[in-house]
């Protein structure tokens, strides 16, 4: 069964919060937290780990095997929040912006994007 809605948004935000207090800068500790050291190290590390995790979920996909899809899904997850806590952002923002798209077809939605 999965989960509604709300227990995942409530989930994501409370990640969101423990990353917030993993931060350097709030006194999260780089020799004994994870996530610091990652945030203390700037982008390249923790983005170097979102490409790692998004290619571990394609090959288990590749592969068909569900529980390596969702235990490499959980880890990309994760370092996109760590991702989106050094930019100062939040899960909630990212959900929004998928409620915002809701409805509308990939394709409408893609073609008013502002060219880039």
């Amino acid at each position: 069964m999965s989960a509604s809605p709300l227990t995942t948004g409530d989930v994501l935000a409370r990640v969101a919060d423990t990353l917030e207090s993993r931060r350097p800068d709030r006194g999260g500790d780089p020799q004994s937290s994870y996530v610091a050291k990652l945030l203390a190290k700037g982008p390249d590390s923790f983005l170097k780990k979102i490409g790692e995790e998004a290619t571990e979920l394609v090959m288990a996909a590749k592969d068909n095997q569900p529980e390596r899809i969702i235990s490499e899904t959980a880890d990309l997850w994760f370092h996109c929040l760590v991702a989106l806590t050094h930019y100062n952002l939040r899960p909630e923002d990212v959900l929004a912006e998928l409620a915002r798209r809701e409805g509308l077809s990939g394709l409408e939605e893609k073609a008013r994007r502002p060219a880039g």
